[in-house]
């Protein structure tokens, strides 16, 4: 039997959940944002004899981009060319949402290690955009202390590229509403960071190590109000420099690398 790629359905979670299970050590977000990614829409399964053994999702981000993300295959069945049929799919789809006027490129963000998936985007077309430092801390390494958090404006959005969690977008009036809906902006003594809701991956809208340093312990109260024991940080490349002194704050960068270890890429489809 053929694999066929439809929409996913609410019956489709055990799948999933397994999948899930099965990537990253169980630590894979896919199962808690199923809902949420079923109600929104162009989240996609690949299914085989009756099983899903996949999933892709393509979520419209600000500037009419088309974020690529949740590409996923099930452990078994790795190595028979279903993750690059998926690929090949999310773009067929992007040239269809180009044609109704809905994005003009698409973009999604990946692990360094992910070598598959870099390989796949390169020889389609996308090209890097942007280059992030993924970090962690442990909450047990700090005095968390309480942030408060604010309504975001434009004068908030220093960065040109702004990371929320795993997505990262574009300074903008559009985005600027776009992450009141989908992020949180805290203030701690005058310095502020951005998460998105719920999650416990934080961006300092400040890249100096003096400003993360101030700012873990109000991270760290939040990671703990979220019954985490650490919390991720999405660094700007332009950290490189001074990794050591992050490195004496308590944090570590994934794997040790010594280079930005997460890539953004682009295709531009008009």
């Amino acid at each position: 039997m053929e694999p066929k790629i439809r929409e996913a359905k609410p019956e489709d979670k055990p799948f999933i959940e397994e999948i899930a299970r099965l990537t990253w050590g169980g630590e894979d977000y896919l199962a808690r944002v199923f809902d949420e990614w079923v109600e929104d829409g162009n989240f996609y399964v690949l299914e085989l004899e009756g099983k899903v053994i996949g999933t892709v999702k393509l979520t419209f981000l600000p500037g009419k981009v088309g974020w690529l993300e949740g590409l996923r295959v099930h452990p078994d069945y790795r190595g028979r060319g279903y993750g690059k049929l998926l690929h090949d799919f999310i773009l067929w789809k992007g040239e269809e949402l180009v044609e109704e006027g809905k994005i003009e490129a698409l973009e999604f963000a990946t692990y360094f290690l992910n070598r598959e998936s870099i390989e796949m985007a390169r020889g389609s077309g996308f090209i890097v955009k942007a280059r992030f430092f993924a970090a962690g801390a442990r909450v047990g390494d700090f005095e968390p202390e309480e942030p408060t958090m604010i309504e975001p404006t434009m004068e908030d959005l220093t960065l040109g590229l702004i990371p929320v969690g795993w997505r990262f977008v574009k300074r903008s009036e559009e985005t600027l509403e776009w992450i009141r809906k989908n992020a949180e902006l805290y203030d701690y003594n005058g310095l502020r960071f951005i998460g998105p809701k719920d999650g416990t991956t934080f961006t300092p809208l400040d890249p100096g190590p003096a400003v993360l340093r101030a700012l873990l312990p109000a991270m760290a109260w939040v990671a703990k109000e979220r019954d985490k024991e650490q919390f991720d940080l999405m660094l700007l490349s332009a950290i490189k420099p001074v990794l050591p002194g992050f490195k004496r704050a308590g944090i570590w960068i994934w794997d040790g690398s010594e280079e930005p270890n997460v890539l953004v890429f682009r295709k531009k489809l008009v």
